[in-house]
C-alpha cells in the first residue's frame, strides 16, 4: 500500500503545520492529531480508485511527518535544522540516546567537515575605487586671467587623483588563511603601486597572528608582523610591527592598541604608535541600536587633534543614518555632516559635506556594493563660501530623491516582480501538485465535514460559513493588483472539534486541504463563521495563531 514520496515533496512540507500541532506539542498531542488524520485519509475507507490513490498519498505524508516528530532524535534535528538536516550524511552513526544539545554539536561537526571540503573554492574579495575630483573652478575662478582663452566660459572639472585596491582571501586550512592584496594610486600625473601577501593563522580561540610581505615601486620591501590576543573576556590587545626598507635606510614602526569593553555597548581604546608619525591616541566608542558616538584625543607629530562624532540610526527598512562630526587640531578645524541609506539589498549610498579651515568645502559621495566600495571626494572650494556649502548640501538631496523616484524605485519594483516570477516558475510544478493534493483532500473530507456540521448544528456550535486564504487587496492605491485567494471552508470545518478551532503559529499553506495560491506574497486567512446562531468574522495573518470562537469576532448587526 506504501507509495514512495519524492525528496521535493518531503522538503516542502511543514510537519507541524500538516498535523496542526504546536512546536512544543507533547507525544500525546502528536498521537491524537496523527490518529485523527489517519481516520480521515485511510485508503481502506474509500472505494473510488482515484480517491483511494489520493488518500494513500496523503496518508503516507502524514505518516512520514509523525515518524519524524514522534522520534526524539529526528525531532530534535528537524527542530534545529529542518528537513535539510535530516538529509545530511553521518547521522546513522549517532547514538540514539543523545540529547538535543549533543545532536546540535554533532550536526555542527558534520557541517565543519563539509566546509573544510569547500575551503579551496572560497574567497572573500574586497575592493575600493576612489576617484578624486577637483571642482574648484565652479566657485574659485580667475576670469580676469583667462578672458581671451577659448572655452574659458565653462568651468573646468578635473580628476586629479585615483586609487584602486583589491584583496582576496584563500582559506588553506580551518586555521590558516592566505591574503593577497594590491593597490594602484595616481595624483597629478604621478603614480605608483604595491602588492602585499599575508599569511594569517588562528592559534587558539583567544588569538591569531599574521605575517606580511610587501613591495612597491614608490617604497621598498615591507616586512610586518601582526598579533591579536584576548587578555580577558572584556579586554584585548593588537600589536603591529613593521620594517620598511627604502633608499633612506630601514624605517621601523610599531603600533599597539589596547581595548576594553566598558559596558555592553561601549569600548575604550588606547593606541601608541612609534616610528613614522609617532602619536598617542585615546578614544571611546559607544554603539547602540539607534546611535553611534565617538570621542577621541590624539597627541602626536605632526598631527594632534580632538574629535567628537555622532551618528543616529533610524529604525526603518532603508536603514537610514544621519551623522555629524567636529575635528579640531593643529592643522585646523573641520565640520562634517552627512547621511547614508540602503538603496537595494546589497547597496548603501552615502554623502557627506566637509567644511573646514584651511581645507575649504568638499562633498564626499560613497557607494558600498556588497564588498566593493566606490568613493568620490569632490573638492569644491578652498574658501568658506556659503554658496558652496548650500549647493553641496541641497544638490545631493535633490539628485537622490529624483533618482529614487524615477530610477531606483521602479528598478527595485521590477526586480521584485522578476524574483517573484522566477520563484513562481521554479515552484510551479510543486504548487500544481499541492493544489491537486488539496483538492483531493477536500474530497476526502466531505463525509467527515457533513458529520461535523450535523453535530455542531445540533448544539448550536461552530459552523464555518465561508473561509478564504491568500492575498487580499484592501488598499485603494493597490486596486490594479489581483486578488488571489482559495476557498478553504471545508478544510477549516474539518478541523473543528468540540465547537472550537485552533490553528497554530505556522503558515496555513501546510494545513490539510490548503496550498499557497500566491508564492512569495503576503497572505491572510479570512473566516466568516456562526456560533450560537450569531455571525462572526476574523482576518488573521498567515503565520498567526488563530483561536475561534471569540467574542471580539462578533459582527454587530444592530447598526
Amino acid at each position: 500500500m506504501a507509495t514512495a514520496l519524492s525528496e521535493e515533496e518531503l522538503d516542502n512540507e511543514d510537519y507541524y503545520s500538516l498535523l496542526n500541532v504546536r512546536r512544543e506539542a507533547s507525544s500525546e498531542e502528536l498521537k491524537a492529531a496523527y490518529r485523527r488524520l489517519c481516520m480521515l485519509y485511510h485508503p481502506d475507507k474509500h472505494r473510488d480508485p482515484e480517491l483511494k490513490l489520493q488518500a494513500e498519498r496523503l496518508f503516507n505524508l502524514v505518516h512520514q511527518a509523525y515518524e519524524v516528530l514522534s522520534d526524539p532524535q529526528t525531532r530534535a534535528i528537524y527542530d534545529i535544522y529542518g528537513k535539510r538536516g535530516l538529509e545530511m550524511e553521518g547521522w546513522e552513526v549517532v547514538e540514539r540516546r543523545r540529547t538535543p544539545a549533543e545532536i546540535r554539536e554533532e550536526f555542527e561537526r558534520l557541517q565543519r567537515e563539509r566546509e573544510e571540503r569547500r575551503l579551496q573554492q572560497r574567497t572573500n574579495p574586497k575592493g575600493t575605487i576612489s576617484v578624486g575630483i577637483d571642482a574648484t573652478d565652479l566657485f574659485d575662478r580667475y576670469e580676469e586671467e583667462y578672458e581671451d582663452v577659448s572655452g574659458s566660459g565653462f568651468p573646468q572639472i578635473e580628476i586629479n587623483k585615483m586609487h584602486i585596491s583589491q584583496s582576496i582571501e584563500a582559506p588553506l586550512t580551518a586555521s590558516d588563511t592566505a591574503i593577497l592584496s594590491g593597490s594602484l594610486s595616481t595624483q597629478n600625473g604621478n603614480g605608483g603601486g604595491s602588492i602585499n601577501f599575508a599569511l594569517r593563522r588562528v592559534t587558539s580561540a583567544k588569538g591569531w597572528g599574521e605575517l606580511e610581505f610587501g613591495a612597491g615601486d614608490l617604497q621598498g620591501p615591507l616586512f610586518g608582523l601582526k598579533l591579536f590576543r584576548n587578555l580577558t573576556p572584556r579586554c584585548f590587545v593588537t600589536t603591529n610591527c613593521a620594517l620598511q626598507l627604502s633608499s633612506r635606510g630601514i624605517r621601523p614602526g610599531l603600533t599597539t592598541v589596547l581595548a576594553r569593553n566598558l559596558d555592553k555597548n561601549t569600548v575604550g581604546y588606547l593606541q601608541w604608535r612609534w616610528g613614522i608619525q609617532s602619536a598617542m591616541n585615546t578614544s571611546i566608542v559607544r554603539d547602540t541600536k539607534t546611535s553611534h558616538f565617538t570621542v577621541a584625543l590624539q597627541l602626536g607629530i605632526p598631527h594632534s587633534f580632538a574629535l567628537i562624532s555622532y551618528q543616529h540610526k533610524f529604525q526603518d527598512d532603508d536603514q537610514t543614518r544621519v551623522k555629524g562630526s567636529l575635528k579640531a587640531g593643529f592643522f585646523g578645524t573641520v565640520v562634517e555632516y552627512g547621511a547614508e541609506r540602503k538603496i537595494s539589498r546589497h547597496s548603501v549610498l552615502g554623502a557627506a559635506v566637509s567644511v573646514g579651515v584651511p581645507q575649504g568645502v568638499s562633498l564626499k559621495v560613497k557607494l558600498n556594493r556588497a564588498s566593493q566600495t566606490y568613493f568620490f571626494p569632490i573638492h569644491l572650494t578652498d574658501q568658506l563660501l556659503p554658496s558652496a556649502v548650500f549647493y553641496a548640501t541641497v544638490g545631493p538631496l535633490v539628485l537622490y530623491f529624483a533618482l529614487h523616484r524615477l530610477v531606483i524605485r521602479p528598478y527595485l519594483r521590477a526586480q521584485k516582480e522578476k524574483e517573484l516570477e522566477k520563484q513562481r516558475e521554479s515552484t510551479a510544478t510543486d504548487i500544481l501538485q499541492k493544489k491537486q493534493e488539496a483538492e483531493a483532500a477536500v474530497q476526502l473530507m466531505q463525509e467527515s465535514v457533513r458529520r461535523i456540521i450535523e453535530a455542531e448544528e445540533s448544539r448550536m456550535g461552530l459552523i464555518i460559513v465561508n473561509a478564504w486564504y491568500g492575498k487580499f487587496v484592501n488598499d485603494k492605491s493597490k486596486k490594479s493588483e489581483k486578488v488571489k485567494v482559495i476557498d478553504v471552508t471545508v478544510p477549516l470545518q474539518c478541523l473543528v472539534k468540540d465547537s472550537k478551532l485552533i490553528l497554530t503559529e505556522a503558515s496555513k499553506a501546510g494545513l490539510p486541504g490548503f496550498y499557497d495560491p500566491c508564492v512569495g506574497e503576503e497572505k491572510n486567512l479570512k473566516v466568516l463563521y456562526q456560533f450560537r446562531g450569531v455571525l462572526h468574522q476574523v482576518m488573521a495573518l498567515d503565520s498567526e495563531t488563530l483561536r475561534i470562537p471569540k467574542q471580539s469576532h462578533r459582527i454587530d448587526t444592530d447598526g
